[in-house]
């Protein structure tokens, strides 16, 4: 590939993160991006020979930046750092990014983005995933939580459980549903009792 192809190839993907950031998932057609990134319609598909090929790269870079940010918070408390707390962080930064970039987190977690495999989308997720189910395992190795051979006993299914509070949490927050139920206009209560539903109390 020429400097000139991976070149409009990585414009491609900027015009596309621009527009999913300023203008939400919906405004990401092919044409659209083309156009505003100052060539013709067809000009994409010698990049990304499908629309799907295209949202995924855009997608990964959702993940690349959500995942830096995580790092960059829990590596702050210290590698030594209390886990639960580090979790509390890693939560803070994912309900951020949901309030605060909509349409990329929106993109990320289309189910057929997810499920095709298309430019390594599931190598640039996966990492994310795991980093949760380290300071899970962690966590409730401090905590004594490990006990019993059951399925909530694994890190792997509680990290799936919390993940899947915190998304619930994003969703329900972002449509103003939660804040209607709780009366609240803090997100924080919400993330502090999901930790403390997966992770049991915190006795510090």
């Amino acid at each position: 590939m020429s400097e000139q192809d991976t070149g409009l190839r990585a414009r491609l993907v900027d015009v596309g993160v621009d527009l999913v950031t300023k203008e939400g998932m919906q405004a990401l057609s092919l044409r659209e991006i083309a156009r505003r990134a100052g060539v013709s319609h067809g000009a994409p598909r010698r990049h990304f020979p499908t629309h799907l090929a295209l949202l995924s790269a855009i997608a990964r870079r959702g993940f690349q930046d959500l995942a830096a940010r995580a790092a960059e918070a829990v590596a702050a408390a210290g590698s030594e750092g209390d886990p639960r707390g580090q979790l509390a962080l890693f939560g803070r930064v994912y309900l951020d990014f949901a309030r605060t970039d909509r349409g990329m987190y929106d993109l990320m977690f289309r189910h057929d983005l997810l499920e095709s495999g298309e430019l390594g989308l599931r190598e640039t997720s996966l990492p994310l995933y795991r980093t949760l189910v380290d300071l899970v395992g962690r966590a409730r190795a401090e905590s004594g939580a490990n006990g019993g051979d059951g399925p909530g006993s694994d890190p792997v299914v509680v990290a799936g459980a919390l993940w899947a509070n915190l998304h619930g949490i994003a969703q329900l927050w972002g449509w103003g549903s939660l804040r209607l139920a709780t009366g609240g206009d803090d997100v924080e209560p919400l993330l502090l009792a999901a930790l403390d539903a997966h992770l049991g109390p915190c006795t510090r």
